[in-house]
């Protein structure tokens, strides 16, 4: 196929051209006159599954004939013929080991990383240990380093680095994966200078970014028939331009920096790498002004003598879409509809981008038009349903069962597939509003039972529950193995359901199929695990269950792509959209390396930071070169500003100077492409107009207004009467939380039960009546009541403060009467009109002249004076009802007085103005108000005298709160 050369064989295909199409035309060419088994002697590597399956169907669309060899770089066929050279070890069991020493290390030297950071040093050190082998460094070459001016730094590095020092030392012995895979090339490298095969041998699609890979390169590039096939390769750079890459600390993040590399270790210049194919790119044009875009920082002054060769800049532009979206949202959106419109014009689409978060708003908006994207990276194995039921199951060892996590456990649609699931949803329905009815934070088997108790035919079903989902919590170390069949047991019976044994749906799927292979495989590497406990367990699986994922597509849109950066070789789009063109997104910032630093890698002949970049870079060259381009990017990005990525601003830097060349032009055309796509994504977006609501003020009819309030719900009435009509006559209650919060209304529940508890030990038990007894009482409900040890802090904390005050005002209280009762309830019937007042006092005293004293605590402000008269007569009609005997157990008498008893952050009592509103002013004033809200022309209108504009009340959505404020007068409405 090639004339025979003594120089090394490279070719290349520029920016734009789509390069397995024509990799594929010249072998056909070249063995077109040739016998039908010519080109099956073609022996052809690639450097991705894709690249091979693109070059695969590009040969299955033409004539029949024999295909050439495929193979891939990381999957030579002489890896399982070569003799010598032992299995890889499994990667998992490799990490496992890893894991098992740097957790020995950490216990005997905590001081070197905390225990959290274990899988991040763990998956860190594998990193490492992966690139030297790839690389061919030894820990020699990084112990002989110098490091005068890190030295506390690296001492910390070496050890680490001396507890694998055994994996290097017996490398032939068990290689992982890159060690093989370097001893795998390097046996075929002296196997083929002995015995090299003489027919064609092709590497093509790799820019040779691994040490492992360019070795491959350079031995096939000694073959007798053996060629490079080069992607992506700038011609338009000048020799002096090639001669700026050779220094890696300066240009190692530029495009073509890895192709210069390979041209050192082949011996040739950039004029022995020759054209593959004659095929020029879409726009040469566009490609030499990215070409001179992207030079190495240290020389883009070259833009200045370069730049006005590059002619006129607009049509580099032609084709060139620039969409800078105020937001993300704004982003994903104009995309979608540009691949909508994709679709309807039966062309090729692909949009390339790093960020996962782009292409998952990308395609839950095609969505709305039944578009389903052909997604090369698939789902994350986590964030599948069985990835996250295992999350759940795996929580349920190390964390204490809370109600959010067992209904969340609960709902999962693969929990109790096995058998019946319709009841177990209704059962779960049940249990979760009498969890949030309860207030049960942490649900024990005792609550469970009594929930069963409560539901007919609920017990065994609750029984599953309680030996399934709580008590799992141990802390016990066991070993990997252990958990890992703990785990999958549990799992399986949750996931079965009470009946009958199995695993219910769990593997059913393609994601529960790839979750048994994860699990089978950790279960096949356990033993390398050794002991842990079962946070750290947690940890480990989830750790693993992240490198997984999932492609499973039903039937994707044959011409609507999503690819990462790398499938930009593939090509073959008539559209590609580069997304995400922001910094730090496109380029990823390298991770932080907590080993070597830049120079240190630098001088050991590791791989470089800016390595990761230059990849990226590449990458977006061979991109922005198609036919037609998007490039997008957001403005602002979680409510910050965004900084434009460095390839792009380049480009524009470069064309808005070259103003003499229309390069200003050229860019405001661009970017009115892109508005117009924006202003189609605010039209889709615009809502329409739908006049405001007007302030509600419903008039039910009478046989449905509430004829029984509390006392405490006379204030509602009074200042938010819509509240009333919502909870009484729509009978809409606020769904409970949960998981209670500890909110004023739980510590108003708390402080009644504290006072409640020692008043009467002081008043029956005969406890001494002060703030230590006090404080012990406190201490004891709080720990019953609040599960949240900062909260038990900040009220023990509180009720400290003012327990002295309590203790001497209530020795006062105690000195004048002496309690009656606690939480009495009672009701009063009015007869003119007809309706019924309840209420449940907090406290009752009785002095020794026969007079009633009423106490109500309060955590909160106290109301005032004026307040009470107005709107907070819950004192007042108390004190009425207890005049009129309407407490239980208690005979009419007189009211001395009635009393809050603040105990916030300014404790006092607060009186009642008894004295301005005798029990007949009360029951005048109530029955005028309860007559108001009976009237058939009377509203319930929202909102009606808040105490501020800023109160909330639980029915503001309903009452549509916002499209209307206070200034509006309420606009009543007849209900039937």
């Amino acid at each position: 196929m090639f004339d025979a050369s003594d120089r090394p064989r490279v070719f290349g295909l520029p920016p734009g051209v789509d390069f397995p199409a024509e990799l594929v035309r010249r072998l056909t060419d070249a063995h077109a006159d040739q016998p039908p088994e010519a080109l099956s002697r073609v022996r052809l590597i690639v450097n991705t599954s894709r690249m091979a399956r693109r070059i695969t169907d590009l040969f299955a669309h033409g004539p029949a004939r024999l295909l050439p060899r495929i193979e891939l770089v990381t999957d030579l066929p002489e890896a399982r013929l070569l003799r010598g050279i032992p299995p890889a070890v499994p990667p998992l069991r490799r990490r496992l080991e890893i894991t098992r020493l740097v957790a020995g290390l950490l216990d005997q030297a905590p001081d070197l990383a905390p225990r959290a950071a274990l899988y991040d040093l763990s998956d860190s050190l594998a990193a490492l240990m992966d690139e030297m082998h790839g690389e061919g460094v030894s820990p020699q070459v990084l112990y002989d380093l110098d490091v005068s001016n890190h030295s506390e730094h690296w001492a910390r590095s070496l050890r680490f680095l001396q507890i694998v020092q055994h994996y290097f030392d017996r490398a032939g012995e068990a290689p992982d994966v890159e060690t093989r895979q370097r001893l795998v090339v390097a046996a075929l490298g002296k196997l083929w200078d002995t015995e090299p095969p003489q027919g064609p041998v092709i590497l093509a699609g790799s820019t040779g970014s691994r040490g492992t890979t360019m070795l491959l390169m350079q031995a096939v590039a000694r073959l007798p028939q053996g060629a490079i096939v080069l992607p992506g390769y700038d011609f338009d750079m000048s020799a002096d331009t090639w001669a700026d890459l050779d220094d890696a600390l300066t240009a190692e993040d530029h495009p073509q920096y890895r192709f210069r590399a390979l041209m050192h270790r082949l011996g040739i210049g950039p004029g022995d790498v020759r054209r593959w194919t004659g095929t020029t790119p879409p726009n040469p044009a566009r490609n030499r002004l990215v070409s001179l875009a992207l030079r190495p920082a240290p020389v883009t002054d070259r833009w200045l003598a370069e730049g006005p060769d590059l002619g006129p800049l607009t049509p580099a532009f032609d084709g060139v879409t620039l969409l800078e979206a105020p937001s993300q949202r704004d982003e994903a959106l104009a995309i979608a509809m540009r691949l909508r419109q994709a679709a309807e014009e039966g062309i090729t689409a692909a949009l390339i981008t790093p960020d996962r978060m782009l292409t998952r708003q990308v395609t839950a908006a095609l969505d709305r038009w039944g578009i389903l994207p052909d997604d090369s990276a698939g789902t994350p194995l986590q964030l599948t349903p069985p990835g996250r039921f295992l999350r759940l199951v795996a929580a349920l060892f190390h964390r204490k069962s809370d109600a959010a996590a067992l209904v969340a456990l609960l709902k999962h649609p693969l929990t109790h597939t096995g058998s019946h699931r319709g009841n177990h949803l209704r059962w779960t329905h049940e249990l979760e509003l009498y969890l949030r009815k309860k207030g049960l934070p942490h649900p024990s088997v005792t609550d469970l039972q009594g929930f069963a108790e409560r539901h007919d035919g609920a017990g065994d079903w609750a029984a599953w529950i309680a030996d399934c989902l709580t008590g799992q919590q141990d802390g016990a170390e066991l070993p990997l193995a252990e958990h890992v069949s703990r785990h999958l047991a549990l799992a399986a019976r949750i996931a079965q359901g009470p009946e009958g044994v199995g695993h219910g749906d769990l593997w059913g799927e393609k994601p529960g199929r790839e979750a048994l292979k994860a699990v089978t495989e950790l279960q096949t590497e356990a033993e390398a695990g050794g002991p842990m406990g079962p946070a750290d367990y947690a940890a480990l699986f989830n750790a693993i269950l992240q490198r997984g994922e999932v492609r499973e597509r039903d039937a994707p849109h044959p011409r609507i792509l999503i690819w990462g950066t790398l499938e930009a070789r593939v090509q073959g789009a008539d559209l590609l959209i580069l997304g995400g063109l922001n910094e730090g997104t496109w380029p990823e910032m390298p991770a932080p390396d907590p080993w070597l630093n830049r120079q240190m890698r630098h001088d050991a002949g590791l791989l470089l930071p800016e390595r990761r970049i230059g990849l990226s870079a590449h990458d977006f060259q061979q991109a922005i070169a198609a036919p037609q381009v998007w490039l997008t990017r957001s403005i602002r990005s979680d409510d910050a500003q965004t900084v434009p990525s460095r390839w792009l601003n380049r480009l524009l830097n470069l064309t808005g100077g070259l103003r003499d060349q229309g390069g200003d032009a050229a860019i405001a055309e661009a970017r009115a492409r892109g508005a117009d796509w924006l202003d189609l994504t605010r039209a889709l977006e615009e809502p329409g107009q739908t006049p405001p609501a007007h302030r509600p003020a419903p008039r039910p009819p009478l046989d449905a207004r509430p004829r029984q309030l509390s006392v405490t719900e006379i204030k509602r009435l009074v200042r938010d009467p819509y509240a009333i009509y919502a909870k009484h006559v729509l009978r809409l209650r606020p769904l409970d939380p949960l998981m209670r919060a500890p909110d004023a209304l739980l510590r108003g529940i708390v402080i009644h039960e504290v006072l409640e508890k020692f008043v009467k030990g002081v008043t029956q038990h005969d406890a001494p009546l002060t703030p230590e007894a006090l404080m012990q009482i406190t201490e004891t409900v709080l720990a019953q009541n609040v599960p949240w040890p900062d909260t038990r802090a900040l009220w023990h904390a509180r009720l400290q403060r003012v327990s002295d005050w309590f203790v001497t005002s209530e020795s006062a209280r105690l000195a004048t009467a002496q309690p009656t009762g606690f939480e009495i309830k009672g009701s009063h019937a009015l007869r003119d009109p007809v309706f019924t007042l309840t209420a449940t006092a907090d406290r009752i005293d009785r002095d020794d002249h026969g007079r009633l004293h009423i106490y109500d605590y309060k955590t909160g402000a106290l109301p005032s004076t004026a307040q009470q008269e107005k709107f907070d007569k819950q004192l007042l009609l108390e004190a009425a009802m207890a005049a009129e005997g309407a407490f239980a157990g208690l005979d009419p008498a007189p009211v001395a007085r009635a009393l809050f008893i603040g105990l916030g952050s300014d404790a006092k009592e607060g009186p009642a103005p008894l004295d301005k509103h005798p029990p007949a002013r009360v029951w005048e004033e109530f029955s005028a108000l309860v007559s108001a809200y009976l009237d058939p022309e009377k509203g319930f209108a929202a909102r009606r005298a808040l105490f501020k504009e800023t109160d909330v009340s639980d029915y503001d959505q309903l009452a549509r709160f916002g499209e209307w404020d206070t200034t509006q007068d309420p606009v009543p409405e007849d209900l039937a």
